[in-house]
């Protein structure tokens, strides 16, 4: 081997050496930082919904695959359908590392559709971590309101119920209405989310609820199934569940290429079902540890079999599609946005 061999031979070694031993450091710097210490992940919603069963049984594996292994705690913060979650975790959490939050997603996808009202965040500058889950969701009606089937809805004046405004359970239902002319009228005000809905029609308040995970249903409201006390009419995804093969899909629904376009739009949210997210300005290589983290806990077979015994869908997205996602959402045509704009205008009742 020639000098000047011999000469690149060992500036490559030296630039190796000098790569792995930054990536050692910048490991050290944000175990350092995180030995104990407390990670937060902010539940938008009150105890005993979907958002915080996922939530807790996240914060009980992940602390163990984030380097330093802090202790990491979940805190419920309901309103406005969770967006005083995301309005806190955006501006008011320190951006160090040790905040994450889920909350609906169909906050999400809000701003872009008109729904600014209270909403202090740019979703697209969130760092998403990840998502548990993508998501089926349906409508469903209890079993005195006479709404058994799709024609019904179309056909039969109904009212269902919905957290707040910008969030999935008021998008979808309102959605449906404008865009295909249902005689359904969208009740918000049911702040406690999903536990607050099914309250509402054991009251006979209201007839159903739209919007509604599969999974939490299954996990979490099974005896209102079993016991014949809710009528399952439409799923809310982009392809059905293998549960539900008889149950209309929301996408078969319509009649134009414009509306398919601006219903698959909204639709999309469904892959990003049970997402997590830090504030902007957390240091990358924190953001990065942190995606990593929940990469490995979804793989980790004590999160795995806890969820298996409190049902919880398993399929995640990682930080990183999450991100691509939301952007792609951002991108959509102005004039598949202005669609869905006029489908979503809020002309809801309060309770």
């Amino acid at each position: 081997m020639c000098s000047s061999d011999l000469h690149s031979f060992a500036a490559v070694a030296m630039t190796g050496a000098l790569i792995t031993a930054t990536a050692a450091h910048a490991a050290d710097a944000v175990a350092d930082f995180y030995r104990g210490r407390t990670v937060q992940v902010i539940v938008g919603y009150g105890p005993g919904g979907g958002y915080d069963l996922y939530a807790r049984t996240l914060a009980r594996s992940l602390g163990k695959h984030i380097p330093g292994n802090p202790t990491v705690v979940a805190q419920n913060m309901p309103g406005a359908g969770g967006l005083k979650a995301a309005n806190y975790l955006y501006n008011l959490a320190r951006k160090d590392g040790t905040f994450i939050g889920t909350f609906a997603r169909g906050l999400v996808i809000g701003p872009l559709l008109g729904h600014t009202q209270g909403a202090q965040f740019d979703a697209a500058k969130f760092n998403w971590i990840g998502s548990v889950s993508d998501e089926v969701s349906v409508c469903a009606f209890w079993y005195t309101s006479g709404i058994k089937t799709l024609e019904d809805m179309r056909t039969k004046p109904t009212t269902v119920g919905a957290a707040a405004a910008g969030t999935e359970s008021e998008i979808f239902p309102t959605v449906m209405k404008n865009m295909f002319n249902l005689p359904m009228r969208v009740v918000t005000g049911y702040l406690g989310g999903g536990a607050d809905i099914n309250l509402g029609m054991e009251r006979g308040e209201i007839q159903g609820r739209c919007a509604w995970s599969w999974n939490s249903l299954v996990s979490q409201s099974r005896s209102l199934l079993d016991g014949k006390k809710i009528n399952i009419v439409l799923q809310v995804a982009l392809r059905k569940h293998e549960d539900l093969p008889d149950v209309p899909l929301i996408m078969d629904i319509p009649t134009t290429p414009e509306n398919k376009a601006a219903l698959r739009l909204i639709t999309s949210q469904q892959s990003i079902a049970r997402p997590f997210a830090a504030p902007p300005g957390v240091p990358p290589e924190r953001v990065q540890a942190l995606r990593a983290a929940f990469d490995a806990t979804m793989k980790d077979p004590q999160f795995l079999a806890e969820a298996k015994r409190l049902t919880l869908e398993v399929r995640p997205l990682s930080g990183r599609e999450v991100q691509d996602v939301v952007r792609e959402i951002y991108a959509s045509p102005p004039e598949v946005v202005k669609i869905d704009r006029k489908s979503t205008r809020l002309n809801s009742s309060h309770t």
